[in-house]
């Protein structure tokens, strides 16, 4: 789907607000959003966004904005990760976001919303959507999304010998510390970027 960068935004803010609210947003709303100077501005972004098939419109409804098949793809967003299911499992995707993989480095596979401020001073809080890269491997110090029994956390990773440190950026957090001998721990993948509630600007967020 060839969208504008400014397309697939709107298209993101609509997905989002659907997953969300459970209601696609009014064209005023997505104009106060975008610092629109009004709702005909928006409508003529939807108006696009229909010509290239990311949505279908529906006259005479303030709401009437409905996402086809074909704005499935992009990266699928987790919320909350059931104990002993995969972090992808289908019924954990609460929806799927219009953003290119590329955009982040390496490469991201799905976000995940983040719950609490364990890794506030890294400059992830509670609500923010984690870009995450699927890998098994984790350098030393990296921000990863690791699995210990059927608890899924993001912590940073530190190794020594047969132990682990999960160490978060909090003080008001104390490290989870797994002997890997008595306890499993899988990762899942390593932190790449985020992405912010405030969707007028969709770029990546270093966390290096």
């Amino acid at each position: 789907m060839d969208l504008t960068p400014r397309q697939r935004q709107i298209l993101t803010f609509i997905q989002q607000q659907i997953a969300e609210l459970g209601r696609p947003p009014t064209r005023s709303e997505i104009a106060r959003a975008f610092g629109f100077r009004s709702a005909n501005a928006a409508q003529e972004h939807l108006r696009n966004l229909e010509r290239k098939g990311a949505i279908a419109l529906t006259g005479g409804a303030s709401r009437g904005i409905r996402l086809l098949a074909g704005a499935a793809a992009g990266l699928p967003l987790v919320g909350r990760v059931a104990a002993g299911q995969p972090i992808l499992a289908e019924e954990q995707i609460e929806a799927r976001y219009a953003l290119d993989p590329g955009l982040f480095h390496p490469h991201a596979h799905y976000l995940l919303r983040v719950r609490g401020e364990s890794m506030r001073d890294a400059g992830i809080r509670d609500g923010d959507l984690l870009a995450v890269h699927r890998t098994r491997e984790a350098g030393d110090g990296r921000i990863v999304v690791a699995r210990v029994e059927d608890e899924v956390t993001v912590k940073r990773l530190y190794r020594k010998g047969h132990e682990v440190e999960l160490r978060p950026a909090n003080p008001a957090f104390e490290s989870l510390r797994i002997d890997l001998r008595s306890t499993p721990l899988e990762i899942e993948g390593i932190a790449v970027g985020l992405v912010r509630q405030a969707l007028d600007s969709i770029a990546p967020v270093s966390l290096d």
